[in-house]
């Protein structure tokens, strides 16, 4: 496969293949981990040079590419495969990669494992990562300004003064809408309501100002406080919590499975040249197996539940 060129400079990010990037398959691969910012030329600016141009090109490649040693070695010119697995050991211990080992359910219902390495351009630590695992992070993609993604949903700004300012606004998109300071006072409780049940602000101008009588709007506060009342949307039903994986954390090196406080930095105790401990028998503690089977009835009780 032909290599790619690497850019010398931290600022400048390693250039994606002209071919496409290889992909793992399906279901493995690449995961971008959640909360992540847009991203910045100083981003890996703290790594050794090796490191730094290989975590830029990882950056860059789309959910699904393959990550592993070989792969990057095939495709990286100037480092092989070797010192790519070892870039990938730097990258795991610097907080910017963890492969997990995830319980899934296939197209004819049997489970299976699948392997996902997700890669955070904000280094983190242990206990963020754990929190991944748990799934207790908000889902999220790879927060890019270069690739731009569904426009942002206009969120209102919640609390009194807004309510107060955006039914003063009124009178400018429907003048026969115009309201006092004693109106938009009174009324902005009846807002707070609107807000709570996710209406935006466009939305709400939107509502209150379309649909008026021919006939025209002799009391614009009483008018207003009406449709308040009898056009508040509904409450937001949430949907049914879904089953979510187990997802277990494997040592980078030898591949034993664990959790964050087992595998800590993402090494195993074995792999980093410690002594071995009670804690190591293959690959977890005692207390982290009877985690992990508590986690999983959770799971299945969490299962039976939304099928009723």
């Amino acid at each position: 496969m032909e290599t790619i060129p690497m850019a010398d400079a931290y600022p400048s990010p390693a250039p994606l293949p002209a071919h496409a990037p290889r992909m793992a398959r399906p279901g493995y691969g690449k995961r971008c981990a959640p909360d992540q910012g847009p991203r910045h030329r100083d981003d890996f600016a703290h790594l050794p040079k090796r490191e730094a141009q290989i975590a830029r090109f990882v950056d860059r490649l789309p959910e699904g590419a393959a990550i592993d040693g070989k792969s990057l070695g095939d495709q990286v010119a100037g480092y092989g495969q070797a010192a790519c697995l070892s870039a990938l050991r730097r990258l795991t211990e610097a907080g910017h990669l963890r492969r997990f080992l995830v319980h899934l359910k296939s197209d004819d219902g049997s489970m299976r494992w699948v392997t996902r390495t997700f890669f955070s351009r904000t280094p983190r630590d242990d206990a963020w990562w754990e929190a991944v695992r748990k799934g207790d992070i908000p889902s999220g993609g790879c927060g890019t300004e270069r690739e731009p993604g569904p426009a942002p949903v206009q969120a209102p700004v919640r609390g009194r003064s807004h309510a107060y300012r955006l039914l003063a606004s009124l009178g400018r998109t429907e003048p026969r809408l115009t309201l006092s300071a004693a109106d938009c006072a009174a009324l902005a409780p009846l807002v707070e309501k609107w807000f709570e049940r996710g209406v935006s602000d466009a939305e709400f101008v939107r509502i209150l100002a379309s649909g008026l009588p021919s006939g025209g709007v002799h009391h614009a506060g009483g008018f207003v406080r009406r449709r308040l009342v009898d056009k508040l949307p509904p409450e937001v039903v949430e949907p049914p919590a879904r089953r979510r994986p187990l997802m277990l954390i494997e040592c980078m090196v030898c591949r034993d499975p664990g959790t964050a406080e087992s595998i800590p930095g993402g090494i195993c105790s074995a792999c980093r040249g410690e002594a071995p401990s009670r804690r190591d028998t293959c690959g977890r503690a005692a207390e982290d197996v009877h985690d992990l089977v508590g986690e999983l009835r959770s799971l299945s009780r969490q299962g039976r539940s939304s099928l009723r």
